[in-house]
């Protein structure tokens, strides 16, 4: 694992936030590599092994980039944002793959970023709670998931057959998130997505962390796959679900819609 002086990096650009509660707002998205779960409907496989090399966006929108090779230094990560015009951006996000295997890093980068403008927005799986520990000081907003185990096996799991439910293991990290000055939980509904595990999700926020808005996306079809849920259903979780939390958004992934970076 890349220490706190480098990291291994996929990509660093400008765009906008695609989803989520901060959907449509200036983002400069940091992109780490390396992940640890395999979720059936991953759109970025590719960050799952950390990356030979990276590729940095050369002027803010241009969608030019340079090549670099892994791993980069915290310090030309910084160089990097503050080119394409850091501090114009409502939002730094620090994504992956899953960032916080890197945490050491994600910190540094997080505390440089907001000491130049943006808020920082952590794009997280919502595992690595011993990681969230480290950088939970730099962060305005954790985006985590919840993932449920019909449609997501960690790597170590074997390829087919039921895995263990990774419930315990966000409770434990959403007791550190709730720090953050804005917490958002978001479940990707998928069609092979079961209610009951759906509401497992539910009670345990609604028991742990009750002031997260929570964000029910619905998913884009991608890898394993081939449909999104049905308009009936996201209504009637919602619906379901509204008389628990305050907060429940329905919100897809509008990046996909109008085909941005």
């Amino acid at each position: 694992m890349a220490g706190v002086s480098e990291l291994n990096l996929v990509e660093i650009f400008s765009s906008i936030q695609g989803e989520g509660t901060h959907v449509g707002a200036p983002t400069l998205f940091v992109r780490l590599g390396g992940c640890d779960l395999r979720c059936s409907w991953c759109d970025s496989p590719h960050t799952w092994q950390p990356a030979p090399a990276c590729r940095i966006e050369v002027g803010r929108g241009s969608g030019r980039f340079e090549i670099r090779a892994n791993p980069v230094s915290v310090e030309a990560v910084i160089a990097a944002a503050e080119a394409l015009d850091l501090a114009a951006h409502e939002f730094a996000s620090l994504t992956g793959g899953e960032p916080l295997l890197q945490a050491e890093a994600v910190a540094a980068i997080a505390r440089a970023l907001r000491a130049r403008g943006p808020r920082i927005l952590l794009e997280t799986h919502g595992l690595a709670a011993d990681g969230l520990e480290l950088a939970i000081a730099d962060v305005d907003v954790v985006s985590m998931d919840w993932k449920l185990s019909s449609d997501v096996r960690r790597a170590s799991d074997p390829k087919r057959g039921a895995v263990e439910p990774f419930h315990g293991e966000h409770e434990k990290f959403l007791a550190i998130a709730r720090r953050a000055p804005e917490l958002v939980v978001k479940l990707v509904i998928a069609p092979a997505s079961l209610d009951a595990e759906i509401d497992e999700a539910v009670s345990r926020i609604e028991a742990n962390a009750p002031e997260a808005t929570l964000v029910l996306q619905p998913v884009t079809p991608c890898g394993a796959v081939r449909e999104a849920p049905s308009a009936q259903r996201l209504l009637a979780l919602c619906t379901r679900i509204s008389s628990r939390l305050a907060k429940v958004r329905v919100i897809p992934q509008t990046h996909k819609i109008y085909g941005a970076l």
